[in-house]
């Protein structure tokens, strides 16, 4: 018994020790990392994740619902399609022609008002979010500089910093962009609950407007300059410009990092679901116009879906670029294969979510699986009567 209690007495000394050491180096978060995550059988965010986070509402109105064509779900998935749902665990598919929903199915007990994570296609909207800024003067410019709102910003390259920069990731961030590492600023900014604190903790150490780098930081401190101009939280901002005029059928959420004042978790986070994600394709391909109303200046969104870098070809402001199939595709991209893909030529939208994204390789900045996407979509819509 004294044996016992001895290694009890050591154990809980060295849990005091790990848990004080935790404290000391700032990996505290950690905790809610486990806990969050780890203890729910994974091994990174997932769709559902956001039960476990303090979440901010982005209040909706009247709804305005899609229409749908006379030959709504007629035309059947092809079997590679359904493979590649099955393989990557798709929960939603939908496919959008001329302002009417052509296709959708839904997977795994989820269906059209079931609540999912976008993870990083809440970049898009962040983006949308600065063009209204802008297009409403409480932002002057996309040159406009970052310090003007954020003072306390660090690094050499501190006062070069425009919102530009972030909104096109060329920031030059000190920022690891490294989603499996416990200990990347991702990571922590992911479980931290003081966000803004870790937000200006970082330096801005590389020149910036050279280059794109894909940062999540970058939309993050774009959040935080749109709350110092708008003075509203970016949630209600987007429920006021976006949400309620476009006729989201439900209310979103939005992570943030704490309760009360937090910030929202803008890089990711925001939970919606697939119909009303497409809102979001079908403004920026009608350039900002819905039911008559100029929601978002034209010209800001010309800009989002065209390089910045000629050796970047595959990204805005905000927005990937993808040139297939003969035609210019822009689209909203999330972690584990979330899409909302727009072709502007033809008056589609696709909507994919789901559980695994396909393969992604150094020599192509899009992942496979979006091909295929696009493919059998079009697939389809060949197939109408």
């Amino acid at each position: 018994m004294k044996v016992i209690k001895k290694i009890l007495k050591w154990l809980i000394v060295i849990i005091a020790l790990v848990v004080a050491l935790m404290y000391i180096f700032k990996v505290d978060y950690l905790f809610t990392a486990v806990r969050t995550i780890y203890f729910n059988g994974y091994k990174t965010a997932f769709l559902d994740d956001y039960k476990y986070f303090p979440t901010r509402e982005i209040k909706n109105d009247v709804g305005q619902p899609w229409a749908f064509t006379k030959d709504y779900n007629t035309v059947k998935a092809s079997e590679n399609l359904e493979k590649t749902h099955k393989e990557l665990q798709s929960i939603a598919f939908m496919v959008i022609k001329n302002d009417s929903i052509f296709y959708e199915a839904y997977y795994d007990g989820y269906d059209k008002d079931s609540y999912t994570n976008s993870f990083s296609m809440a970049k898009s909207i962040v983006s949308a979010a600065l063009g209204k800024a802008l297009q409403r003067g409480e932002i002057k410019s996309l040159d406009q500089k970052v310090i003007d709102f954020l003072p306390e910003l660090k690094g050499q390259y501190k006062d070069d910093i425009t919102v530009g920069d972030l909104s096109s990731m060329a920031s030059g961030l000190d920022w690891d962009e490294a989603y499996y590492s416990p200990f990347s600023i991702v990571t922590r900014a992911y479980f931290d609950d003081d966000l803004r604190s870790v937000m200006l903790g970082l330096e801005i150490k590389d020149k910036p407007g050279q280059e794109f780098i894909y940062k999540s930081g970058d939309t993050e401190l774009l959040t935080m300059v749109l709350e110092k101009a708008t003075g509203k939280p970016l949630s209600e901002y987007v429920s006021e410009y976006f949400w309620k005029p476009m006729g989201a059928e439900n209310p979103a959420l939005w992570q943030i990092d704490h309760k009360g004042d937090g910030v929202e978790k803008s890089y990711c986070c925001f939970t919606s679901n697939a119909r009303d994600f497409a809102r979001f394709g079908k403004l920026y391909r009608d350039k900002g116009m819905w039911n008559g109303q100029q929601i978002l200046d034209s010209s800001f969104i010309e800009k989002s879906i065209t390089p910045r870098f000629k050796n970047a070809p595959e990204y805005g402001y905000g927005w990937w670029l993808v040139n297939y199939r003969g035609q210019d595709f822009f689209y909203m991209r999330g972690h584990l294969g979330q899409f909302v893909i727009v072709s502007p030529k033809d008056n589609v939208i696709i909507v994919r979510l789901g559980h695994l994204k396909g393969v992604q390789t150094e020599t192509d900045p899009h992942s496979n699986d979006l091909y295929t996407y696009i493919d059998e979509a079009y697939s389809m819509l060949d197939q109408r009567k």
